[in-house]
This record gives structure tokens, sequence and C-alpha cells, in this order.
């Protein structure tokens, strides 16, 4: 097992930016603006021939008894029961506070192993930095600039010195990833809590509780899965904090990252525009979808009507291949069906597709409904094969390709599904006419010969059809 670094410290010493410097990532949002992190949030790093994983926390308030601040400090405390190492990160401009005597205090009450770095102490004699400090009786503090990454090695090569190095193997990454995304307040963050079974997320009453994408890697039934919790995503019109639009950048990146998206809707409120537009984009990525109808338990069936005809029609454009679960993420109503259909979308979305097969089918799909004829021109459709996954591309080969019709290239595109029962992934079409050999050759002056045989060839040609 990997050994597992914790961060720990006050609302903005740098925890966040010392967590990208040691996953060599941008996972974590940056800015200067406290309490921007909130959930827990894991990477993996390396040092040498020693790898281990670090988890970033929010600002450690371990006084406050409610609110989002008391969430965050329950979730530091569980990350602390998992660390190996505690890295209590200090601020060497700000100095000693009251508030680093008080998580020392509690951090002392857990008897893990504590090492205390003073960070954004570039520039500055580290002996001077770190006088202070010594009066929380954590042993030598570490003077690094995790901005500069100055000591971070030697930091790191501190907290690892009592663990084995390991034999690191290059393994491929082939377990499905998961992305939960939709509006704030939908309910993402309690979906992803209730398929873990614990409060592996800050879940709050409030929209935009979740400010950056969480990366969980979990196991069910054997197999290996990473859930992505994500930020709600509003109207562009109604971004407007800085922090916000990277938060909406973060969960657009978590959708191109991802195998399967689960896309949440309130059953609670109508699908608006919003919906259609989240789901446009994961149609655009060609990413496999579960449409997630949360809330559903607080319905009467006049509004379950409703909700299912505004489906209908605003996201009609999934429906013709992602399924649809009715749910309430907070009492697990209706999740017994909502992993078989992940687990489908994937194996659909990855699904390696045979030459012969698509051949196959296509000419089948031809001999049915010929392709439409487009003025002088009817296209030859000759042969299928496979050109990528997630989503599956089929390109086919013929001629006079580019007059296929929309409409055609969705009936082969629907006969491809059909055989192979490719459910819960969009599926991709493309034409390719095939190379002439003649396209590329330059006219040029030709021999006496030449001339003399071409010229018997037209005169044969006009008497054979009575010009002469």
């Amino acid at each position: 097992m990997k050994p597992i670094l914790v961060l720990i410290g006050r609302p903005n010493v740098g925890k966040s930016t010392l967590f990208n410097r040691l996953t060599c990532s941008r996972d974590a949002i940056v800015a200067n603006i406290p309490g921007l992190t909130r959930d827990r949030h894991y990477g993996h790093g390396k040092l040498g021939d020693k790898s281990y994983l670090v988890v970033d926390t929010g600002g450690f308030e371990p006084v406050v008894k409610e609110g989002m601040l008391h969430e965050m400090a329950m979730q530091t405390l569980q990350a602390v029961d998992e660390a190996d190492v505690v890295l209590f990160i200090v601020d060497a401009r700000q100095g000693l506070t009251s508030h680093d005597k008080i998580i020392t205090k509690q951090l002392r009450k857990t008897g893990k192993k504590i090492i205390l770095a003073v960070n954004k102490a570039e520039g500055m004699a580290a002996a001077v930095i770190t006088a202070e400090f010594h009066e929380l009786g954590l042993g030598i503090p570490c003077a690094v600039s995790a901005a500069h990454g100055d000591n971070v090695g030697d930091l790191i090569d501190l907290a690892l010195v009592s663990f084995p190095e390991q034999e690191i193997g290059i393994a491929e990454d082939k377990h499905p990833r998961i992305a939960v995304i939709g509006r704030p307040n939908v309910g993402k963050s309690t979906l992803i809590n209730t398929l873990l079974g614990e409060d592996r997320v800050i879940t709050f009453d409030q929209p935009g509780t979740t400010r950056d994408s969480i990366s969980i890697d979990f196991e069910r039934n054997k197999r290996p899965y990473t859930l992505i919790d994500t930020a709600g995503v509003r109207r562009r019109g109604r971004v407007s904090e800085t922090i916000e639009k990277f938060s909406v950048i973060k969960t657009l990146q978590a959708v191109e990252n991802a195998n399967v998206v689960v896309l949440v809707v309130d059953g609670g409120s109508e699908i608006s525009d919003q919906d259609a537009h989240i789901a446009g984009f994961v149609l655009e990525a060609g990413r496999a979808v579960v449409l997630v109808v949360n809330k559903w338990d607080g319905l009467d069936s006049y509004q379950r009507e409703t909700i299912k005809r505004e489906i209908s029609r605003k996201l009609s454009f999934l429906l013709s291949f992602a399924g649809v679960h009715y749910i309430s993420a907070l009492k697990g109503n209706g999740m017994k069906g909502l992993f078989p259909s992940i687990d489908s979308a994937y194996a659909a979305a990855m699904a390696k597709l045979a030459t012969p097969m698509l051949t196959r089918v296509l000419l089948e799909a031809v001999e049915k409904q010929p392709p439409p004829r487009s003025g002088m021109y009817r296209p030859k459709l000759r042969y299928a094969h496979q050109g990528g996954s997630n989503p599956p591309l089929i390109i086919i080969h013929g001629s006079a390709l580019k007059y296929v019709s929309k409409t055609y290239q969705r009936y082969l595109e629907n006969s491809f599904r059909k055989t192979f029962k490719l459910e819960g992934t969009p599926l991709r079409v493309e034409f390719k006419t095939g190379h002439n050999p003649y396209a590329d050759k330059k006219p040029g002056p030709i021999s006496e010969a030449e001339a003399t045989s071409l010229h018997r060839k037209r005169r044969s040609n006009r008497k054979k059809y009575g010009q002469y």
C-alpha cells in the first residue's frame, strides 16, 4: 500500500498549491481566497522510487460546531484518520497564530506522525522564519515554498523516510470513469455519497457547495471505478465569480476525461434550457450517458407525468440511446438499476467491432434500403470498419459518399446500434471516399503514338454509337 500524506492547516496557507506541486498536476483549484477547497481531494505522487497518495483538505476550523465550516472540518478529520503522515502547513508570512495552536492540540490527540511545514518561505532565512514555530513542539519545522518548489523534495523525503521503496509497474487504466454533472443543487454530491455508502463529499442545502472536481476511486463487486463529483453548471450569464468560472472549466474537463456521464436533473423543478445545454455538451463530447431524475419521491402523479413530458420534449436527442432512472438520492430509492446501466453504457462506449461484421451489417442495410440518388449520383457503400471508441466511430468507404443524406446516415447509425446493442452511448458514422490513383496525375504532353491510339478509339466510339 502507498503511504498516505494528508495536508492540514488553516485556510489559505497554500495546501492546494502544495498538493498540485506534489502530484505534478493542476487538479486542485488555486486562488487567493480562503475556504476555496472544501472536500477531500486525492492525488498520486512519486519521489525517486517511492510513490505515495497525497490528500488535500479544506481549511481546518476545529472549533466551529455548525454550517459549512463544520462540514469541512469533519472531512478533514476523516482524512486524518486515514493518514500515515500528517503535513501540518503554516504560513511563514503571517507567523504563529492562535489558530495554529488549536489545530496542533487537535492533531496531537490523533496520535499520527506530524511534520510541520512552514510555507511561503521563499527569499527568507529559514532559521529566522521557523524560530517561533518551535513553540508548537512538533519537532524541527521545515521551511518550504509550495509555489516555487523550494525544499519540497526535502519535506517529502522526511515524510517517507520510514517507508520502504515500492516496485512501480505501469498498469493500463481500463476501469470506468464516471462523471456526475448537472445544475447546482440537483443532488449530485448526495447521489455520490449514496453510491459509496458514506459521507465522502460535503452535502449542503446551498447551491455551489462543490467547487472543484473530486475524483474518488472505489470498488464495487471487485471491479474498480472512479466517480467524479463536479461543480454545478449555471447559465453563462449568471457565472460572475472567477472561482465559479474555474469550477465550470473543471466540470467540462471532467466530462472530457470520463467514459460515462451521469446527468442529474431535478425532478422537483422543470427541465430547464440549461439542462438541455449541458446534455448537448455531453453529446458533442461523445460520452456515454445515463440520465438520472432526482427527488422523484416528493412528486405526485401529475408532477411526474409533467416531468416525463418535458424530458421527452427537451432531451429527446438523448432518449434515442440513453437510459433514464427516476430516483431519490437522499432516501436511496430507485438506485438498484443505476450501476447496471452505467456498466452497459461503458461496455457499449468501449466496444470493439469486427470489420467483417460491420461490413455485413452495412450491406444488409443497403440491400434493405439503398441510399437515395442525389441528382446524377447515387452513393455506393462498399465496406465499413471501426475507427475508434469512446464513442464508437464507424468509417464507411465507397464512392460519391458526400451525397449521403443526414437521414440515411441516421438510418445506418440505428442499424449498427440495433445489431451490436450499443445502448447508452452515442455512435458516430463517417464516410470516406476511396482514393483515385489518377487524381494526383498532372496533365502533360503525350507522345505521337498515344495521340494516334486515342484518335482511333474516339473514331471507334463514334461509329459504334451511330455518329457517322
